[in-house]
């Protein structure tokens, strides 16, 4: 269950690393130019921005939902603040793309009304992303759908059934298209005990056939590496090239490049620990396997055709010999050899019999199966 956006396969076992610079380019393409190669170095596979216009995005008063001490003024409306910053412009979204194709990275944006779902499909965006906010705008997943391509769904504030009344009116629309499934908590800044990462366990159960992905708002990058061993596959997180830049309020709490960097290399060494799922020997295992277990071992002498007996052995290091597992079969058998102390039994040294058989065949088995 995978899909592309460019060379970006998302779903593999490599995470896709999503950093959202959304507006914080300020409208400055030499900034926008800064965080893009600064995220692709950092490891991004994708830059996301946003694309709207503040006029139809939000009425005239309506109240900001997130706090951050610099705002131009204090008691205004997020009309006040997205007209700041709206980039509903093709061209300036255009040289995003080059920006973006320049330095050998995926461009997506979030779109917000059908205007500027017209604006990125003329530039011939490769996918799209819903925000948590429209995840109950039909309009706008229907004209989003309608262009077929893959979709980033994010889930913050909502709830299951909503999430599934998404999906459900993507899949009207097209049941073929790709829809990644963000789980997401609508908080700027998340706290840690806020971003229910065990609520990914949840989405699994409900969208078993979906692939999932985490659009991330906590500080820092422990939490959202954390995310992958609940089986995210793309992870979205604010990024900046300087958290005390000006007019966006998304600069502070978003990560900067040296912890993305650290993001990408604790989720690159993540994946790798998470192995293949089956609890086994391992080939890495062997030297310690057979030299921190144990053997049964001589305690003092034993002749031979003397019996062996709970007085005349011992469980010691190294395991390469007789396993202390099977003291109670070897307890009674008779010594083919003088052993001298400290020496390992090995089962030449013991004088076989019926109950001896599968032992001999056991410890042969496991020296062979040894991964």
């Amino acid at each position: 269950m995978t899909f592309d956006i460019g060379k970006i396969t998302v779903g593999g076992s490599k995470t896709c690393v999503i950093a959202e610079v959304g507006v914080n380019h300020l409208k400055n393409l030499d900034l926008a130019e800064e965080l893009i190669s600064s995220a692709t170095n950092a490891g991004a596979d994708i830059v996301k921005f946003q694309t709207y216009s503040a006029d139809t995005l939000t009425t005239k008063n309506a109240p900001r939902f997130w706090s951050w001490s610099g705002e131009h003024d204090s008691g205004g409306s997020q009309h006040d603040s997205y007209t700041v910053l709206a980039t509903p412009e093709l061209e300036f979204t255009r040289e995003l793309v080059r920006l973006c194709e320049k330095h050998d990275v995926a461009f997506m944006s979030t779109p917000f009304d059908d205007a500027t779902v017209d604006v990125l499909e003329a530039l011939g965006s490769a996918a799209y992303k819903i925000a948590s906010g429209d995840i109950t705008n039909f309009p706008l997943i229907r004209k989003i759908a309608k262009t077929g391509k893959p979709l980033f769904l994010s889930t913050g504030a909502s709830s299951i059934q909503e999430i599934k009344s998404a999906v459900a009116e993507i899949e009207k629309i097209n049941k073929s298209i790709p829809v990644c499934i963000m789980h997401c908590t609508l908080c700027y800044p998340t706290r840690a005990e806020h971003a229910n990462l065990s609520a990914i366990l949840d989405l699994q159960k409900h969208f078993p056939n979906h692939i999932l992905g985490l659009s991330d708002h906590t500080i820092g990058p422990a939490i959202p590496s954390a995310s992958i061993l609940y089986g995210v596959k793309a992870i979205e997180k604010h990024y900046t090239c300087d958290k005390t830049l000006p007019d966006s309020a998304d600069h502070w709490l978003s990560i900067d490049e040296a912890e993305l960097s650290v993001m990408t290399s604790m989720l690159r060494q993540i994946e790798r620990a998470i192995g293949h799922g089956t609890k086994d020997v391992l080939r890495c295992e062997e030297i310690a396997r057979s030299n921190a277990r144990r053997s049964l071992v001589v305690k003092g002498s034993i002749k031979k055709g003397e019996k062996f007996s709970s007085e005349n052995i011992i469980p010691k290091r190294p395991g390469f010999g007789i396993s202390p597992d099977n003291i109670d079969e070897i307890i009674g058998l008779t010594s083919t050899s003088d052993l001298a102390d400290d020496a390992v039994i090995l089962p030449e040294h013991v004088l076989e019999d019926a109950s001896f058989k599968p032992i001999m065949e056991a410890l042969l088995l496991s020296k062979g199966n040894s991964l």
